[in-house]
């Protein structure tokens, strides 16, 4: 390592020592270091110095510079090494680098920060003092002046750290206060959404008994009235007036609607709740297909077609076949409501790369737009417009046909254009799964979506038991221990992560495979998957509940 000399001195004695100490401080000053830097330089090259002195040795100090570092190189003259030497030790410790170029040769670097301003060799040796032989005290008075200012300096830091550690104590203090404040609007939250979770569940609850309740309240005088006008307009009945029939015949019909929407009603609250137990039976698909046309062809506007195209090879499926029947009621009776010339067509085909049936419901009508095609899902929903004010429904037609298609273990989904038409797409397995599971535990605050993965266990699970809380899941599941359980992670009363502590605890439950459901966390490092209640779908859900089951049983599919 080589740089432009500024100057060489030589030593072979203890004032040549003090000598060099003192150059090395003035040309590290001159070359822009800081006082401790100067201190530290100055204090290596000695310390090396003494040391050949010491084993009676003599030698030439060389003080270069480059770019970027001071170089102090110690040519000596003495028998032994001096790398293992306590003078080594802590000149290496002061300076940046300690270069043993060959034997009798040691050169110390200590780089020049960036910041300091360049300057040469030249410019660094115009002015230098010339070097004077000095004695012991006067050496020792310069140490210790250099020490008195090392003193000051210290006690300057020490003071401004002192300040320091009172400004992050106070900030401490501070943060410490808001986090408090901020653990108790969290807690206070906490609480709240609670109180408005089980009031939400209430609610719920309310609306599937007031569901079941009218329902079953209201189809009784329907059936009286619809009996009565039969009886009317039988042939045993009086004679009536034209008028008179009519009116009746209007009551009829009136009455037998009503009846239609009453049990829609009650079939929503069934499939809300997940409670539809599908019986799958070999099912003639060309068959349904025309008896449910069949039926609705008297429904069919006079400029429309209601046409059927089954492909040859579509043949049999396994499937609930009365459930079956009901989607493709719905979905034609939908058409035919909203297509006034044209044709409806129910077109069956395979796809047997998926080993699906698939089920296409096209029409001729007005078609939706596209910014409610998912909306028309929604319970009592009706596409705003004219033709909407006069088309009579519920607007359950299609919510309740997507519910039952999912208890089939399929999908039901739409594509139109506006003025042109609208084509329903129903895909069904064309065998039908037994439940692969016997019993399924949902561990879960929110109602609302206990209901939902019911459903979406349709088929899949003999039996799916709830719990709104983690002591209602720890008991069940001490109780009855399930195949599997589905656990929020916020649970209330006892929350996701104590639950499953509680379980790994009990020799009964330890095994039992878990799914967390919430949001991606700390639990998904325990050994659980986390799946996102967002993008929660039936396929995700059993797929995730069979690689669960795989992994901790090491067995397939139950039945039971």
């Amino acid at each position: 390592m080589t740089g432009e000399e500024i100057t060489r001195v030589g030593f072979g004695d203890d004032q040549d020592a003090f000598a060099i100490r003192r150059l090395a401080r003035e040309i590290a000053e001159r070359v822009g270091l800081e006082a401790q830097d100067r201190i530290r330089m100055a204090t290596a090259l000695s310390e090396i110095v003494r040391e050949v002195l010491a084993l009676g040795g003599e030698g030439v100090v060389i003080i270069s510079l480059t770019e970027e570092s001071l170089i102090m190189t110690v040519d000596y003259r003495v028998g032994e090494d001096l790398r293992q030497s306590e003078g080594m030790a802590l000149a290496g410790r002061l300076v940046d680098e300690v270069v043993h170029a060959e034997p009798g040769s040691i050169t110390l670097v200590k780089r020049v920060p960036a910041h300091v301003a360049r300057r040469s060799p030249a410019e660094v040796r115009a002015g230098l003092s010339p070097v004077v032989r000095v004695t012991a005290m006067d050496e020792l008075r310069e140490q210790n002046r250099e020490l008195a200012g090392t003193l000051e300096e210290g006690q300057r830091l020490n003071v401004e750290l002192t300040e320091t550690n009172k400004g992050i104590l106070a900030l401490y203090n501070q943060l410490s206060a808001e986090l408090e404040e901020t653990n108790r609007g969290v807690v206070a939250l906490y609480a709240e959404l609670e109180e408005k979770s089980a009031r939400l569940r209430e609610l719920a609850e309310a609306r599937q008994r007031f569901w079941v309740s009218v329902s079953h309240e209201l189809r009784t005088p329907l059936n009286s009235i619809i009996g009565l006008v039969r009886l009317l307009l039988g042939p045993g009945g009086e004679p009536l007036s034209e008028e008179q029939e009519h009116q009746i015949r209007l009551i009829g019909s009136s009455a037998e609607t009503l009846l239609a929407m009453v049990s829609e009603l009650l079939d929503m609250a069934k499939a809300e709740s997940g409670r539809i137990q599908p019986q799958p039976v070999a099912v003639d698909v060309a068959a349904l297909a025309e008896e449910v046309c069949t039926a609705l062809r008297p429904a069919a506007p006079h400029r429309v077609a209601l046409i059927v195209d089954v492909a040859a090879d579509v043949g049999e499926m396994f499937a609930d076949k009365a459930i079956l029947a009901r989607i493709l009621h719905n979905l034609l009776y939908n058409a035919l409501k909203f297509t006034y010339e044209g044709e409806v067509r129910l077109s069956v085909r395979l796809d047997p790369d998926a080993g699906d049936v698939v089920f296409t419901v096209a029409d001729t009508g007005i078609g939706i737009p596209a910014k409610y095609l998912e909306r028309v899902f929604e319970e009592f929903f009706q596409v705003p417009g004219p033709v909407a004010v006069k088309a009579e429904g519920s607007g359950l037609g299609l919510p309740y046909a997507r519910r039952l298609a999912e208890a089939l273990g399929g999908t039901l989904t739409l594509t139109s254009r506006e003025g042109e038409g609208t084509t329903a797409t129903l895909r069904v397995p064309r065998r039908m799964a037994r439940p692969e599971v016997n019993r399924v535990l949902i561990a879960d605050g929110d109602a609302g979506f206990r209901a939902a993965a019911r459903r979406l266990l349709t088929g899949f699970a003999t039996h799916v038991m709830e719990a709104a809380d983690g002591i209602t899941a720890l008991q069940l599941m001490t109780a009855h221990p399930p195949d599997v359980v589905l656990i929020d992670e916020f649970l209330p009363r006892m929350d996701g992560a104590t639950l499953l502590q509680r379980m790994a605890e009990a020799a009964r439950l330890r095994d039992v495979p878990v799914v967390v459901v919430g949001y991606p966390s700390q639990q998904a490092d325990r050994g659980f998957p986390v799946l996102s209640r967002q993008e929660l779908d039936r396929d995700r859900l059993l797929a995730t509940i069979r690689a669960v089951r795989a992994a901790r049983t090491g067995g397939g599919p139950e039945h039971g």
